[in-house]
């Protein structure tokens, strides 16, 4: 027999021990979480809107307000939170009972995948005649659960994951943390954005998932002159998504230049100090959020 063949008992006996696998990480997540008061999800549903940029201002703002913040930047192929957080370089702890998250200067608990994938390429699998092939399906769900099974988070109160356009993703997370304490929508006004980030909404309506609510993202540029706000895009995909959804629209952000170049810098904490109108909405929009994490504990939570 070929020895790249394996029998029935062989495959049935992998099968097995893949599933016993699966259970012990899931027994792991429910441990490891047990320790963080509310795990949440920024999400699109499309590539493009600031969906990472408006994940790591959040963090910061609410770091800074004094929350003990985690961050799993669950884009495996294209990672950025580290880089915006100021901790792009850093490296990986490996302890007897888990990996040491990385800590930024604001103390926010941070994993990614690029803190493992070095060169900055996306992660992908080269079978052996040397085709290769971004990762998909049970490779990224695999890692979202080492994530949140293998990562010593410690006592958070609330563990934020930057979620990849799409919605299966979200799907995997819901699966393994079902008491998922609800999502953010990030939208950008157009009709483009409107269309794709509803279907997550819509996801999220079927499975019963909480929405806090959205966040319009370059909702405009204020003229420093007259002060009158330019729109930057056709549509009000915020307001349309919250009408649709029943839903708050939490926060629509202007354009800052300033926050782009603090974000390549690792300097968030520097801009929101700065006091920029952006700066000041994204101030607000974390005490929003907060609010929410606060009321679902009361039992006064989003619908």
């Amino acid at each position: 027999m070929s020895p790249h063949i394996r029998t029935y008992h062989e495959l049935e006996a992998s099968t097995s021990d893949l599933g016993e696998q699966v259970s012990g990480q899931a027994a792991r997540v429910t441990s490891r979480l047990s320790s963080i008061d509310r795990v949440a999800a920024v999400m699109s549903g499309k590539g493009g809107v600031g969906k990472s940029l408006v994940t790591a201002s959040l963090a910061t703002a609410l770091a800074r307000a004094g929350r003990r913040v985690g961050v799993i930047d669950a884009d495996l192929n294209g990672p950025s939170i580290p880089r915006m957080l100021g901790v792009g370089s850093a490296p990986l702890l490996t302890m007897d009972d888990g990996v040491e998250p990385v800590r930024t200067a604001d103390g926010i608990a941070v994993m990614s995948m690029s803190f493992i994938v070095k060169d900055g390429t996306a992660l992908d699998w080269h079978e052996p005649g040397g085709a290769s092939f971004v990762w998909r399906g049970a490779q990224e769900r695999g890692a979202l659960r080492e994530f949140l099974a293998d990562v010593r988070w410690g006592a958070l109160d609330v563990l934020l994951l930057d979620l990849p356009p799409g919605t299966q993703r979200l799907q995997d997370l819901h699966g393994m943390v079902p008491d998922l304490a609800g999502v953010l929508a990030v939208t950008i006004p157009s009709g483009a954005s409107r269309d794709a980030v509803g279907r997550s909404l819509e996801l999220c309506r079927r499975r019963g998932i909480s929405v806090f609510g959205v966040v319009e993202n370059f909702a405009g540029t204020r003229c420093s002159s007259c002060g009158d706000i330019t729109p930057l895009y056709m549509g009000q995909a915020g307001v349309e998504l919250g009408d649709t959804f029943d839903t708050p629209v939490l926060a629509r952000l202007l354009h800052d230049a300033h926050l782009g170049l603090a974000a390549e810098r690792g300097m968030l904490s520097d801009w929101i100090s700065g006091g920029s109108e952006t700066a000041r909405e994204v101030t607000a929009l974390a005490e929003r959020v907060g609010a929410l994490l606060v009321g679902i504990e009361t039992g006064e939570g989003t619908t």
